[in-house]
């Protein structure tokens, strides 16, 4: 999703040359491609020149937006309404709040860090 905000607006890019530039599986893209266009975070272009193109900006689309359609609900611990309320309150405000920081994270504040040279230390691959 990365590589596709950076190349926004630049026609579509096909999984192949994202696989070659980040030393990816093609096969494991296409199975991280279809849920997203499922979801209607990218559109396929069809053709020799083809590939996927995101189907909003990359200032509509939040790392929760992406990390939801892949991984499902953001919960970092399972719990139920018996399990002890001041526990469950807890994991409920942490969950909450990484909810809150993948939300207002765009791909185009993650775009913008990593073009800052601000990455030094981490690899952003939603």
């Amino acid at each position: 999703m990365m590589e596709l905000a950076s190349r926004f607006g630049e026609g579509p890019t096909s999984l192949k040359s994202i696989a070659e530039k980040h030393q990816l599986s093609e096969h494991y893209l296409e199975q991280l491609i279809a849920p997203l266009r499922n979801a209607g975070l990218v559109k396929s272009i069809r053709g020799a020149y083809g590939g996927y193109i995101l189907s909003k900006s990359p200032e509509e689309i939040s790392s929760g937006d992406v990390i939801r359609v892949l991984e499902g609900p953001i919960s970092p611990v399972d719990f139920t309404e018996e399990d002890d309320p001041a526990k469950r309150d807890l994991w409920i405000r942490i969950k909450d709040s990484i909810a809150e920081v993948l939300d207002s994270t765009t791909l185009s504040s993650l775009i913008t860090y990593q073009d800052e040279g601000k990455n030094s230390n981490y690899m952003f691959y939603i």
